[in-house]
């Protein structure tokens, strides 16, 4: 059997340095499966939904947007390191669904992210991004534990926590 098990993968990343574990990941996945690799970052509305109105609100929207631009030209120098090339989206809006929605749209083929393991009440009361993206995604969801002081090295294999599929 020739063909690829993975023909598009999407990573979603919120550009912090955790995250970054789950971006090379994704860019040693798709080397080895000689895969696209799709890259979101997702204007969060709801984290500035509380500002005030007047007069700061553009440069709110454009803050996020250099943000954005930064953690996606990360996601690009961690897949050059694995010799992947990156085609990378900007979506606005509840970062779930807009994961979804570019997974759909872009027709990938697995998701890969960070997930912080947070179990019990943290998870009630903080909700979570792969946990939406695991519920509503129709392609498997490998997650990779991020962000753990006291969980492997940052340059071991990752751990998975699950892969969801429908």
């Amino acid at each position: 059997m020739t063909s690829n098990m993975y023909e598009r993968i999407l990573v979603p990343t919120d550009g912090s340095t955790e995250t970054e574990r789950a971006v090379a990941h994704a860019a040693a996945l798709a080397a080895a499966h000689d895969a696209e690799l799709h890259a979101v970052y997702v204007l969060n509305s709801a984290s500035y939904a509380g500002f005030p109105m007047e007069g700061s609100w553009d440069g709110v929207g454009d803050t996020l947007r250099r943000e954005g631009d930064a953690a996606l030209e990360r996601v690009e120098a961690i897949a050059a390191d694995h010799g992947v090339e990156v085609t990378t989206h900007v979506e606005e809006g509840s970062p779930s669904k807009r994961i979804v929605t570019c997974t759909e749209r872009e027709d990938c083929d697995l998701v890969v992210m960070g997930c912080h393991g947070r179990g019990g009440i943290d998870r009630l009361l903080l909700g979570s991004v792969s946990e939406g993206v695991v519920r509503d995604s129709s392609v498997p969801v490998l997650t990779v534990r991020v962000g753990d002081d006291d969980g492997p090295a940052a340059d071991a294999e990752p751990e998975t926590d699950h892969v969801a599929a429908e």
